[in-house]
């Protein structure tokens, strides 16, 4: 394992742990969209099913269960917790998110590595994490007013994919067979769609000002 990968898995573990934060310390997941994390337990239960077939290390292990569990965690509080749903912005969130789910497993069954079962969804959650941030960035601004937890978790959830696009580039100059294109592509893709986040993110930082996103 490289530098930049275990920065991307730290910047990722924090990004959850800031959501959390913000749903535990607010009782709120007003900003958060219910979506997106539906988005991402199926993308982590997809791309995860050699949990119990391959062992790589314990560390790979111990990611790929609190990927899972934290991702499942997350929307089980905000479609049962008595108090967290009722703040959730469900007139906000209206992003027909099953849409990219049908797209990115068609997507998975024409272009992948290997057609086989495991091969087939671990493309598909590539791709589908790729776009799985949309119905947030969509509620984002409409909602425009963005608050301090749900920005860092938005920009953390962001970092993490960009540090991820440096480990890409660092295995294609130091491995033999370098075969991961999919993820490189799709990754690509993934932090593009956060520029414009970004750019009022950065704005919001250097002026020291609330985060404000255009309708």
């Amino acid at each position: 394992m490289n530098a930049f990968r275990l920065a991307g898995d730290l910047t990722h573990l924090i990004s959850i742990l800031v959501l959390l934060l913000k749903i535990y310390a607010t009782r709120s997941c007003s900003g958060i969209s219910l979506k997106t994390q539906e988005l991402y337990a199926v993308v982590f239960l997809a791309r995860y099913l050699d949990l119990f077939t391959d062992f790589i290390s314990v560390y790979n292990s111990v990611m790929k269960v609190v990927f899972i569990l934290s991702s499942v965690l997350i929307v089980f509080i905000m479609r049962r917790h008595r108090t967290v749903r009722r703040s959730y912005d469900k007139e906000l969130d209206t992003f027909r998110h099953h849409y990219l789910v049908g797209a990115c497993f068609v997507l998975a069954l024409l272009f992948n590595e290997k057609f086989t079962f495991q091969e087939v969804f671990w493309a598909f959650s590539i791709y589908l994490e790729a776009v799985a941030i949309i119905p947030q960035l969509v509620l984002l601004q409409r909602s425009g007013n963005v608050d301090n937890l749900t920005g860092q978790y938005v920009f953390f959830l962001g970092a993490y994919r960009a540090l991820y696009i440096l480990n890409w580039i660092y295995r294609y100059f130091t491995e033999a067979k370098f075969s991961r294109w999919i993820a490189c592509i799709s990754g690509l893709v993934q932090t593009a769609l956060y520029a414009d986040f970004f750019y009022y993110y950065f704005l919001s930082w250097k002026n020291n000002a609330k985060l404000n996103l255009p309708a």
